[in-house]
């Protein structure tokens, strides 16, 4: 007995070591030369503050400027109600993600297997714990949700250079920036965002506090009214807005020398959103009240002023970082399909890369609607990629008494352990298919539905102010017409 219960006391210390400790997959040990040091510091990131600002700096620059056009719609009480409550339940998914992804890897590093040259995507996880109808599902719905947040993020560059350049309209700035953006596809991985992260946070922090410092000057328009919320379309169009807002990319994760800490990064990284969205979108609201509703940028509204040109190039700056975000998993899935995932060239990588920034380029171009498209995505594809699914593939994953009990982290006591986070998973898949997928998906698709009928597909400048008339124009055209002259009656 004692020598069995030595074995079993061995066997524990090894699996321990085993889920603690990750192969670090492109780690060739401690940087020796200036050189690598300076790469190393600027180019190759894995830790946990990496980690922190590639999720705080993601998750803010996809509604930052759009959230006050959802207070419009929702009220302010609902929007920051909204906020709070679905920053909880991203977080919640974040930690289901988290947990799948490591029970997954350590699944796999068990058979020895080296993930050095590869990097491990959501799909695959489903794939590995679940099986192939789960992955074909989760890849639909995953890279959907990437193709079109890489389409907004373009579509929010050419809206916000308009603001600082309208000699050229949105539809042009569209064309150049997609140019522009295409150069993403010379960074390799998540790891080589390192400085960009931290740039990208500092950037939409100055432009949060800029959005709420200038609406407080600024002070209310005359005669503001915050009627929000008026109609059941608009209320669940701003609510599907916020729900995009949140959500876990595990390409992110896959990137940390420590994928197990994720979790608590995450919600670290959700509770510093929250302060930058919180008060810019309820001082711009405040200010500018039902103003909005036909402004879904906010920086639309403010005066021209250095400061709120440099927030627009801070924003644009980032916007392109965080097209590089959402894209750069959409490369990976092109490159494992044709093949080229784990070549060593990033010349041809690039090369590969290339065809997938084409269909993005071309979908801005057709669905120009910065704002309104937010919903719909949150709605359609947020609602299942984020939420629905890691939530059913938890419960699933872990649904028998076995899987429980040979799950790599068992669910902490504070959630009610296994019962508890059941009732959360359940929660989350009928809320979210309800009020997200159901009623979001209606609002959301009716507005989206009126902006073309509005304003057309291919539109050239969306909700551009009109070009003022010439003044030769404006003259003739409030000028009086000159009397006729006199009848002159001759007898």
């Amino acid at each position: 007995m004692a020598a069995a219960g030595a074995v079993a006391g061995s066997d524990k210390v090894v699996e321990t070591v085993i889920v603690g400790n990750y192969v670090e997959m492109e780690s060739e040990g401690k940087p020796r030369d200036i050189k690598s040091k300076v790469s190393k510091l600027f180019w190759h990131g894995g830790s946990a503050y990496d980690a922190w600002f590639s999720c705080a700096s993601n998750q803010v620059a996809q509604v930052l400027l759009t959230l006050p056009y959802s207070f419009s719609q929702l009220g302010m009480v609902s929007g920051i109600a909204f906020q709070l409550f679905y920053g909880l339940m991203g977080s919640w998914t974040a930690y289901l993600i988290s947990i799948l992804y490591v029970e997954y890897r350590t699944r796999k590093e068990r058979e020895k297997v080296d993930f050095r040259n590869h990097v491990i995507q959501w799909f695959e996880v489903l794939d590995g714990l679940l099986g192939k109808h789960w992955r074909n599902v989760g890849l639909a719905f995953n890279c959907t949700f990437l193709l079109f947040g890489s389409v907004i993020q373009l579509i929010a560059c050419a809206s916000n250079i308009y603001y600082i350049n309208d000699n050229l309209d949105k539809r042009t700035w569209t064309y150049i920036f997609g140019a522009c953006c295409a150069t993403t596809v010379f960074i390799p991985s998540f790891h080589n965002y390192r400085i960009w992260s931290f740039l990208g946070l500092l950037m939409t922090t100055y432009t949060a506090w800029y959005l709420t410092i200038a609406s407080l000057l600024h002070g209310q328009v005359e005669g503001v009214k915050h009627s929000g919320p008026t109609k059941l379309v608009l209320y669940f169009t701003g609510a599907t807005n916020i729900l995009y807002t949140f959500g876990d990319m595990p390409e992110i994760m896959h990137a940390m020398w420590k994928p197990q800490k994720f979790k608590a990064i995450y919600l670290l990284a959700t509770l510093y959103v929250l302060t930058l969205t919180l008060p810019s979108a309820a001082a711009v609201y405040w200010a500018f009240g039902d103003l909005l509703l036909n402004h879904s940028n906010a920086f639309s509204l403010l005066p021209r002023s250095p400061f709120r040109d440099m927030a627009v190039i801070l924003m644009l700056i980032h916007q392109f970082i965080t097209f590089g975000f959402a894209c750069t998993p959409l490369y990976f899935v092109w490159e494992k399909a044709i093949g080229m995932h784990e070549c060593k060239s990033l010349c041809k990588r690039a090369a590969a890369r290339l065809p997938v920034v084409v269909p993005i380029w071309f979908l801005a171009i057709i669905f120009p609607f910065f704002g309104p498209i937010n919903s719909t995505v949150g709605s359609l594809l947020v609602s299942f990629t984020v939420y629905i699914i890691p939530a059913l593939a938890h419960i699933f994953t872990f649904r028998s008494a076995a899987a429980r009990e040979n799950a790599v982290e068992q669910p902490p006591k504070y959630f009610g352990r296994w019962v508890g986070a059941y009732v959360i998973n359940i929660f989350v898949v009928v809320w979210v298919l309800i009020v997200g997928f159901g009623f979001g998906g209606w609002a959301s698709v009716t507005n989206f539905i009126h902006q073309i009928d509005t304003f057309g597909l291919f539109t050239k400048c969306y909700q551009c102010p009109p070009p003022p008339s010439p003044p030769h124009l404006a003259a003739n055209a409030t000028a009086p017409l000159p009397s006729p002259p006199p009848r002159i009656h001759h007898p």
